[in-house]
């Protein structure tokens, strides 16, 4: 059984509230949870202590039985020093070029290179 550590969904319509919770990976989002460890409310301004609650024990506790954290809950962690801050990703995989794309772009900046030697070259023939 793989266990996550992950925020479930709760609150009313376009008022989240999350839970965070031990969850077997398998389980649905807002499904059966194993543990509640903590609370999220994105509602609240971001210098009030309520707005991220955590049961620091417990998740001490679940994280040395392997337990894996959501990216999101891995920053909340990080924020009283559990865990490290997930890896900033450079760029958005969806923006990156597509290979036919990048092959059409390496056919262009070639045939440029090209068309600028030989536009070179004749001047260099006809100054001498």
């Amino acid at each position: 059984m793989s266990l996550k550590i992950r925020m479930s969904r709760a609150g009313a319509k376009k008022r989240p509230f999350y839970r965070i919770v031990i969850a077997d990976s398998r389980m649905a989002r807002d499904g059966r949870f194993i543990e509640r460890v903590g609370t999220y409310d994105p509602m609240l301004q971001r210098d009030n202590p309520n707005r991220v609650k955590l049961d620091v024990e417990r998740l001490k506790h679940w994280l040395s039985k392997g337990a894996l954290p959501s990216e999101r809950v891995q920053k909340f962690l990080a924020d009283v020093s559990l865990a490290s801050p997930p890896a900033r990703r450079e760029t958005p995989k969806k923006s990156a070029p597509r290979a036919k794309a990048q092959e059409r772009l390496k056919a262009a900046t070639e045939k440029a290179a090209a068309d600028a030697k030989a536009a070179e070259q004749p001047k260099a023939e006809g100054a001498a």
